[in-house]
């Protein structure tokens, strides 16, 4: 099952190799991260992309790719077979979380010099909410509790509006909304169907910790 996930697993090569040497390296992450004046005076849109591929620390790395590990190779498969798309709509889905989930940012700090952000975190999200409208009642374990889906993605979604209000760091918490929204929207938009599998996995919940 897990051996078709290609795009998933080059993901995770480029992004690791890119991350680890920008943690020795400022000059990569400052050409890299998510900077939205110089996009707009500079006209550097490649931002919007690259930035997901730079992180803050190791730690940061960690959660985003062993999460895109887990979820981003079951949906790779997903997209492919049960909802019978091809196979790059899983890089649609990705790289097209990576932009959309840094515009509304993008228009509120346009004029900031003083805001940046990095991570993968909006695809990582889109990815994840993805497959959570497929199997809302799959078990997810944070800190090795058991969770269903459904309630980690409330408990996400609050979580990340929290730490968006409160700041200091250089993780844009708006974008896993942003993100989250986008993998939902566009797997509904590419098979509308996956609403009434929504709707009926969610009408049969069951856990299987």
């Amino acid at each position: 099952m897990f051996g078709y996930a290609t795009i998933t697993i080059t993901i995770i090569i480029i992004t690791c190799l890119i991350s680890v040497a920008g943690f020795s390296n400022p000059k990569i992450i400052n050409e890299l991260i998510f900077w939205p004046p110089v996009i707009a005076k500079r006209k550097q849109y490649y931002r919007f992309v690259t930035c997901g591929f730079v992180h803050a620390n190791f730690m940061h790395l960690a959660f985003n790719m062993f999460t895109l590990y887990f979820f981003g190779r079951v949906m790779e498969v997903y997209y492919m077979g049960r909802l019978g798309l091809q196979h790059y709509y899983f890089l649609v889905l990705y790289i097209g979380a990576l932009i959309v989930s840094v515009l509304p940012t993008y228009f509120k700090q346009k004029n900031n010099y003083n805001y940046r952000s990095l991570g993968a975190s909006g695809a990582v999200c889109a990815v994840l909410f993805a497959f959570i409208l497929l199997e809302p009642w799959q078990t997810i374990y944070i800190f090795f509790i058991p969770v269903p889906a459904i309630i980690y993605a409330v408990l996400f979604l609050v979580y990340s509006m929290y730490m968006s209000r409160k700041g200091g760091d250089y993780i844009n918490h708006d974008a896993h909304f942003y993100g989250a929204l986008f993998g939902i929207v566009l797997t509904i938009v590419l098979r509308p169907q996956v609403i009434d599998i929504f709707l009926n996995q969610l009408s049969h919940p069951h856990f299987d910790f």
